[in-house]
């Protein structure tokens, strides 16, 4: 069993091509081209964190979950997923998921030790544990957010990912190129160590 993350698939959204200047022709093929790219890296009984904005507009969700072969796959949700005001997932959108939360802290094994790893839609300056070496795996920004090499935090949107999930090991050597400084301590500056 294995465990990826990806977020902002838009399966069913024209428009999304030429706002994120997408490389296909129409939405039937990213549809075909992001779900084929899953499909080919996560198992039935692998873990997938979509970490947002599964679906939007066009087409029917339920269509696409079914074309995707993990039985696990679990949904953070983002703002283009079918939500009441209150932030829940409406039941017939959250029935296709594993488990659907806003926010979710997950252990991830990493070479047989634990890492703890915070999911949400949005990007964070500062998470639960973060001056702790917890990372932070996000989407929403579709890659218009610059990448903080001192922040143990990644985009794992399709759209900075070659339209494919990232596995653990794969976010991994992400963050194993960073220089981690922290930047919260509750008043303290980073440089100061004292306590």
């Amino acid at each position: 069993m294995a465990i990826f993350f990806t977020a902002d698939t838009h399966l069913g959204h024209a428009n999304i091509i030429k706002h994120c200047r997408r490389p296909f022709a129409d939405v039937e093929a990213m549809d075909a081209a992001i779900i084929d790219r899953i499909n080919a890296r996560v198992g039935p009984d692998d873990w997938l964190y979509h970490l947002g904005d599964f679906s939007f507009r066009g087409g029917d969700p339920a269509a696409y979950r079914a074309r995707i072969r993990c039985r696990n796959t679990v949904l953070i949700l983002g703002n283009h997923d079918p939500c009441f005001a209150d932030g829940r997932a409406r039941p017939e959108f959250a029935s296709l998921f594993k488990e659907v939360h806003n926010l979710l802290k997950v252990t991830v094994q990493l070479e047989g030790r634990p890492q703890i790893v915070v999911l949400c839609h949005y990007a964070m300056r500062v998470w639960d544990r973060c001056h702790h070496g917890t990372w932070h795996l996000y989407g929403h920004s579709h890659g218009s957010l610059p990448d903080d090499p001192h922040a143990l935090s990644w985009d794992v949107g399709v759209d900075t990912n070659d339209f494919s999930p990232l596995s653990v090991p794969q976010v991994a050597e992400i963050m194993s190129k960073k220089r981690f400084v922290p930047t919260d301590h509750h008043g303290r500056k980073p440089q100061d160590e004292s306590h």
